[in-house]
């Protein structure tokens, strides 16, 4: 039977290329294709998918939020991040979040298909690239980047903080309260010693995290 696979992507051009690239192989199939997070939530609600494919970079709820939102909807489905931001930017913080797979989208075709036939057959996926980040967090925890130093929640507050949202609108999104959300605020400021939320985005801007 062949791997069935959620492509989730805001640009129809990638979602295209991603199509033709996997429809060349006999096992697996694209059986659903998403512009945004809130769609791929809706399609897995209704279908069953060996694999999600997923971008991070996409309006109204970004691939980090979709992700945490995934896991708890359908914990068994396995989700490669294909993004166009590089592994050291966000692959170590999505990793810990559970998906089985990052990839640049500079990957070649080659890679990307090796990487989903080894998530949809129960394993992780680890680049070059994510191998070695892994290896040197593991050989010199000191030299980790600041925002690699937060737990998940962090993280998420902290990119949706950089991101110019409010206490009250993460509050929501993440079903918190206002008061715990500004519990996280504090401790992210305190974990990366910054200051205010410009510090925050200003961080996220020079690291290349957001654009």
């Amino acid at each position: 039977m062949k791997k069935r696979i959620l492509l989730v992507d805001d640009h129809s051009i990638v979602r295209n290329g991603l199509r033709s690239l996997i429809e060349l192989e006999d096992d697996l199939s694209v059986t659903a294709e998403a512009a945004s997070g809130m769609e791929a939530l809706q399609l897995v609600r209704k279908q069953d998918f060996d694999i999600a494919i997923l971008d991070i970079s996409m309006p109204h709820k970004n691939g980090v939020d979709t992700l945490r939102d995934l896991q708890r909807i359908k914990p068994e489905l396995a989700v490669l991040i294909l993004s166009g931001y590089s592994e050291e930017q966000y692959a170590l913080n999505l990793i810990r979040s559970g998906c089985r797979g990052y990839l640049s989208k500079d990957a070649n075709p080659e890679e990307i298909i090796k990487a989903i036939r080894t998530i949809c057959n129960g394993r992780r996926y680890l680049s070059v690239e994510l191998a070695d980040l892994l290896a040197r967090e593991l050989t010199k925890p000191s030299d980790k980047r600041l925002h690699e130093m937060l737990s998940q929640r962090e993280f998420q507050v902290f990119y949706k903080l950089a991101s110019g949202k409010s206490p009250t609108e993460i509050a929501n999104e993440l079903f918190l309260s206002v008061k715990t959300v500004s519990t996280y605020r504090a401790r992210v400021l305190e974990k990366m010693n910054l200051k205010t939320n410009a510090d925050l985005t200003y961080y996220s801007i020079k690291n290349e995290l957001i654009t």
